[in-house]
């Protein structure tokens, strides 16, 4: 299968399986989805993340993360930059995701990280994806 967009086939994934009330998810591993997915368990968004090789293909598997209702801690995840429109943003264009309520994921020259780390480090790049 030939995907043009893996961080966008990455988000659905997450999409789906929270939808599905899902306790973990396997996705096809790549060097930026760990990334995305140690982000991910920093801000506290799922539970925990490991690199696992199944049948010969190495796959990122995720712990989603629920509330004491049953209430998702990922209530929407938006991708921002796609294959055919790039979003690039200068240091001091990061915007904020829901007044701050959000994190935004972006990849800069010093790594992937957070908007609100860039905006720290002053350093602009490509935004992937919005989530809250």
């Amino acid at each position: 299968m030939n995907l043009t967009d893996p961080v966008a086939d990455f988000l659905a994934r997450i999409r789906n399986a929270i939808k599905a009330r899902h306790q973990k998810l396997d996705v096809p591993a790549s060097r930026l989805k760990l990334e995305i997915a140690r982000i991910l368990k920093e801000e506290g968004y799922i539970t925990n993340f490991k690199a696992v090789e199944e049948g010969g293909h190495k796959v990122v598997r995720l712990y989603l993360k629920y509330g004491p209702n049953d209430e998702a801690a990922i209530s929407s995840l938006m991708r921002v930059s796609r294959p055919g429109c790039r979003v690039y943003v200068g240091r001091n264009e990061i915007p904020r995701v829901l007044g701050g309520l959000g994190i935004n994921i972006l990849t800069t020259p010093k790594g992937v990280m957070t908007g609100r780390r860039a905006r720290k480090e002053g350093v602009g790049g490509e935004v992937l994806c919005e989530i809250w």
